[in-house]
């Protein structure tokens, strides 16, 4: 098989030597050494071949130094590399590690992978403070990779489990190279990175995309707060900084008067991100927020150039959009190419000309695009997309419960949140409730927002009353 994307990585890192490539709190690496650290690691990785097939590796954990090693590699290895979710829990990595054959997991050692690992965790190595694990084996037979996937990444999927969208070499390459060349990326660029390298807002606008210019990319670790955000910029000089809305709504609420001297550009995406929130940024931090819309299963799509605020900004390099009634279709050069694990279900999602119909509502003018809503039930909190149903599903399977919805409202802080109305008999409690559901989903899809109540309100054709049910929320408590 002809891969691309070893080679892409092998010219980089030679071309800009010494240069800082990714840095963290435990310290930096620059572009050879990075290198030389990627191909040790695919050693190790390597010699957990597995005969006639290619080696599957998931990389489970946050954003650091060694995690970018780790993803190079399995490229280096010839490996797959799946990036799933840091956030996932034991439960839904599980899901993840049956459905798409894994055979290594790369983790933090504090990771609970213990139903997934096949002997204790880091028994077949590491890679810097990362353990490697042997995952065991499952019944059922593992789905074939397409022959050009190169790299698998997750999406919410409407049953329940995360969908593997896989990705040819061409495909991450070109959305890095458009991100590049449609920001205006230089080897000048330090980019300060909160975002987890398995969204698509970060791995493809800060993995690949800042190593071809001989930029230099910034990895925070732990929780995003506003001070941490300011260290870091300050700390590297960062002149780029990736975020989701909720991070730049924590740096309003905080006010920082210092920080963002060096910042030329801050970038967001995910979810939308109120207009007040990004004039009061800019008018504290004198930093413009460029939009960025993306589909996970296409890639990057538009960039705002000028950091306006009005709209998402025009088409990307190697994109095509088109605004209809019937909702938003794109095709890119940086499409995946199916879900591993759902056959069927992405193709049925593009049309007979190859376009990707994204659920998002939403109109061109003079070629900017803006967004008026969804046409799919997924609710979008945090950047990540997550099922209604599949929620409402597992509170109704808790003791006592008798029905639940599960919908997006707004928090104490006007951001998107899950909420979840919920009707119960006696002796159930809003944190039983909790317990039940961080028992089997990750901890975002947890509901933050619950209301008990002695039955759930409906219509007049006896469905959920969804005005009804945010008219709720609002009134005091009574649980």
């Amino acid at each position: 098989m002809n891969t691309v994307l070893p080679d892409v990585f092998t010219e980089v890192l030679a071309r800009h030597g010494d240069r800082v490539a990714v840095t963290d709190a435990d310290g930096s690496l620059g572009y050879a050494a990075l290198a030389d650290r990627a191909r040790a690691a695919a050693d190790t990785l390597a010699r957990h071949e597995v005969p006639g097939e290619r080696l599957r590796v998931g990389l489970y954990a946050a954003n650091s130094t060694d995690y970018v090693v780790g993803y190079l590699a399995a490229l280096f290895a010839g490996a797959v590399p799946f990036l799933a979710d840091s956030a996932f829990g034991p439960f839904e990595l599980s899901r993840i590690a049956e459905d798409c054959g894994l055979d290594l997991l790369v983790h933090a050692p504090g990771a609970d992978v213990r139903a997934v690992v096949d002997r204790a965790p880091g028994d077949a190595g590491g890679i810097g403070a990362l353990g490697v694990s042997r995952v065991r084996r499952y019944d059922a037979p593992r789905p074939r990779l397409l022959d050009d996937t190169e790299v698998c990444r997750f999406t919410s999927g409407s049953t329940g489990r995360p969908n593997c969208i896989e990705f040819s070499g061409a495909a991450v390459s070109a959305a890095a190279a458009n991100w590049a060349k449609g920001t205006g990326l230089t080897a000048g660029d330090r980019i300060a990175c909160f975002a987890a390298l398995s969204n698509g807002l970060a791995f493809n606008t800060s993995l690949l995309a800042a190593f071809l210019p001989g930029a230099s990319l910034h990895l925070s670790q732990g929780l995003p707060t506003a001070s941490r955000v300011v260290r870091l910029l300050e700390g590297t000089a960062a002149t780029r900084l990736v975020a989701f809305p909720a991070l730049y709504e924590s740096i309003v609420r905080r006010a920082p008067k210092e920080g963002f001297a060096t910042v030329r550009a801050a970038i967001s995406s995910g979810a939308p991100l109120r207009e007040t929130v990004r004039e009061e940024f800019t008018r504290l931090t004198g930093v413009p927020i460029h939009n960025y819309y993306g589909v996970a299963e296409a890639g990057p799509l538009t960039y705002a150039p000028d950091g306006s605020g009005s709209g998402l900004g025009p088409p990307l390099p190697g994109v095509r959009l088109l605004a209809e009634e019937q909702g938003i279709r794109v095709r890119s050069e940086s499409m995946g190419s199916r879900y591993l694990n759902a056959p069927g279900v992405f193709e049925e999602r593009l049309d007979g000309e190859g376009y990707y119909r994204t659920g998002d509502q939403g109109h061109l003018v003079d070629g900017v695009l803006h967004l008026t809503g969804r046409t799919s039930r997924l609710v979008n909190v945090g950047g990540r997309k997550i099922d209604p149903i599949e929620i409402a599903d597992v509170l109704r399977a808790a003791p006592g419960v008798l029905d639940a919805v599960a919908f997006e409202a707004e928090n104490q802080h006007g951001e998107p949140a899950l909420a979840a109305v919920v009707a119960v008999g006696a002796g159930v409690t809003a944190q039983s409730l909790r317990t039940h559901c961080a028992a089997t989903l990750p901890s975002f899809k947890v509901p933050g927002i619950l209301r008990l109540v002695d039955r759930i309100p409906a219509n007049s054709i006896g469905k959920p009353s969804v005005e009804r049910l945010r008219r709720l929320l609002g009134e005091p408590r009574n649980d």
